[in-house]
């Protein structure tokens, strides 16, 4: 209830009279600012932050978790050690919006997903699938490891990017979960890791700044897997392994997005940079076209790359089919990455030769 002014003010001054600090019931600018729901969605954060609460800062000296917008008070130890305080270095336009949709698009690998409409299916078939969601389930891990690493580094000033780590964790918890399930529920099994040399998301795990991350988790490491899955209907063979590709694509491209448009947001903003973001995605595109960071699940040498062409040609005896196809899904995948790159506003490199000339390659490839 919003307290006439008259009776306020009268209950301050009897406050102070009796000796108390009442700086705390001072009123914001916001006071008696009301918010009204829109239909169908609900009261969203970008409705709520308005006024000093929606002021971002360049720069924040914020080390005690206080909420963005509410009232600093002098002598409060640190709860934090915050290390990304500077808004360029973790910041994105639509930060909110797609924390709004992760939580409005949530769905349960118990109950979302037709695990009934699953057959026995020929031994050469299942084996490839364990295969596969052995893999992923190994990658998803990753996923929800490296942006968790982060959330405490970040300011509580830049609370929608944290917010948004946050959901994404919790969405690659979904997928390593549905994955496992699927390697386990039709009498195969977990089958090999990538491999006794090849640290999955190593490079990923080993970047020293939010942004170096972000390029190679989101850019390029979900990037790819966001591709397979987005081409999830050719190597499913049953209605709850569409199920599961579909849901995963739709959360896979908000982690996509949420890469693309930091990269967009610090590339305009501080562009002094720009030469340390190339740097990065020179690394990335290593990665990208010779599956160094083990990320990618059609990369050579992987064991995930022969069940995928087990299940796209449709068993083993149609393996050079299913490879045909793979290739197909490498070329999109590199077709993919260069339109992200492009949107987040580094397509130069295309242009100007700094891009690895192995994409070009692989876009080409027949």
């Amino acid at each position: 209830m919003v307290v006439a002014n008259d009776v306020f003010a009268a209950y301050k001054e009897f406050g102070r009279e009796q000796g108390y600090d009442l700086r705390w019931l001072e009123r914001r600018d916001v006071w008696g600012e009301t918010v009204e729901g829109r239909a169908g969605s609900g009261i969203l954060l970008q409705d709520v932050d308005h006024g000093v609460a929606a002021h971002v800062p360049d720069e924040s000296r914020n080390q005690t978790g206080r909420p963005r917008g509410s009232i600093a008070r002098s002598g409060v130890p640190r709860v934090g050690n915050y290390s990304v305080r500077t808004k360029a270095d973790v910041w994105l336009r639509n930060g909110a919006e797609l924390y709004e949709e992760a939580v409005a698009r949530q769905w349960s690998s118990a109950t979302d997903i037709p695990w009934h409409s699953i057959t026995p299916l020929p031994d050469d078939i299942e084996r490839a699938e364990c295969q596969l969601a052995t893999f992923i389930t190994e990658i998803e891990f990753v996923a929800g490891d490296v942006p968790g690493k982060w959330i405490a580094s970040v300011t509580p000033d830049y609370y929608e990017p944290r917010m948004f780590l946050l959901s994404q964790v919790m969405d690659e918890a979904r997928h390593l979960d549905v994955f496992r399930k699927r390697a386990l529920v039709n009498g195969g099994g977990l089958m090999r890791r990538a491999g006794s040399t090849q640290v999955v998301g190593a490079n990923i795990d080993s970047a020293r700044d939010f942004t170096e991350m972000s390029a190679r988790l989101h850019i390029t490491g979900e990037g790819a897997v966001l591709t397979l899955f987005r081409m999830g209907e050719l190597m499913a063979y049953n209605d709850a392994e569409k199920h599961i590709y579909r849901l995963c694509a739709q959360d896979e491209s908000r982690h996509v997005a949420f890469g693309v448009m930091h990269l967009q947001y610090l590339g305009s903003v501080e562009t002094d940079r720009r030469e340390e973001i190339h740097s990065y995605l020179d690394d990335a595109e290593i990665a990208l076209v010779t599956g160094a960071s083990g990320q990618n699940p059609v990369a050579r040498g992987l064991p995930s790359n022969a069940a995928l062409a087990i299940l796209l040609g449709h068993g083993e005896d149609k393996v050079d089919d299913g490879y045909n196809t793979l290739l197909a899904i490498r070329q999109r995948q590199v077709k993919e990455y260069v339109q992200r790159v492009r949107v987040a506003g580094f397509g130069e490199r295309f242009e100007n030769g700094r891009a690895n000339p192995l994409l070009e390659q692989y876009v080409r490839a027949n």
